[in-house]
């Protein structure tokens, strides 16, 4: 039994997230449905995020086992002929046959984007967090700075996360103006869910005066979500890169 790896690419708008659920398009549903098709096989895909809706995706790497003899080059052609067209298949590989796409990983990137403007805007609505107040940018860097190294991070994880722990290791984290934009970049050992969307949601208050670098620090020590800024929304996050 062969071991194939695929990164791919979608716009997650139209779908309820990465994983599979009853009465719900899903990027997984999808996909499984074309690989049926071309390896004439029910196979099991395993993704290195767990994406929520809405969210979208340069680079999520799957992972499936088949007994096709389907070349990678055939089966990335034959896939995205298949797939709509916000879901592209950039690369197909073959990979050790223990590998799995959420175990291995040993970083993953996000970035979230906010459109930092008066006027909103038609081309980037599913892609931005419009905000039309002027955001604080270097209060928002100071804030984010704080996030570095290893911590607790239960003051930015969701009620219903469930994994084991909420330590995470941030490697790094950015904030950056470019023209309109305010662009927040993340890269840490894994995540908990809604965590990304969580700290943006505080760094978006620090940037309103609402929230001080100071108090930001807070609320990380308080290890309680209740003590946070808002959930960020869905459309402005983006599973850049998984690294392993």
């Amino acid at each position: 039994m062969r071991s194939i790896k695929l990164v791919i690419e979608y716009e997650g708008t139209n779908y309820h997230g990465w994983q599979t659920q009853r009465n719900a398009s899903t990027i997984q549903e999808v996909l499984g449905d074309k690989l049926r098709i071309i390896t004439d096989e029910v196979v099991k895909t395993t993704a290195a995020s767990r994406t929520d809706a809405g969210v979208h995706a340069r680079g999520q790497t799957v992972n499936f086992k088949t007994n096709s003899g389907i070349e990678p080059e055939a089966l990335q052609r034959g896939l995205n002929s298949l797939l709509p067209p916000d879901i592209v298949v950039r690369s197909v590989s073959e990979v050790e046959e223990d590998f799995n796409s959420r175990r291995d990983a040993k970083s993953k990137v996000y970035q979230y984007i906010i459109l930092n403007r008066k006027i909103p805007s038609t081309l980037y609505r599913r892609f931005s967090w419009f905000i039309p107040e002027q955001l604080d940018v270097r209060a928002m860097k100071k804030a984010a700075a704080l996030l570095k190294g290893e911590h607790d991070f239960s003051s930015f994880r969701a009620s219903d996360c469930d994994s084991s722990t909420p330590w995470r290791r941030v490697k790094r984290i950015s904030v950056r103006k470019e023209k309109d934009f305010i662009k927040i970049n993340i890269e840490a050992n894994a995540f908990l869910r809604y965590m990304v969307r969580s700290i943006v949601g505080s760094l978006v208050e620090v940037g309103r005066g609402k929230i001080t670098v100071n108090e930001f620090g807070q609320i990380l020590e308080a290890r309680d979500r209740t003590r946070a800024g808002p959930t960020a929304p869905a459309q402005g996050l983006f599973l850049v890169e998984v690294k392993y």
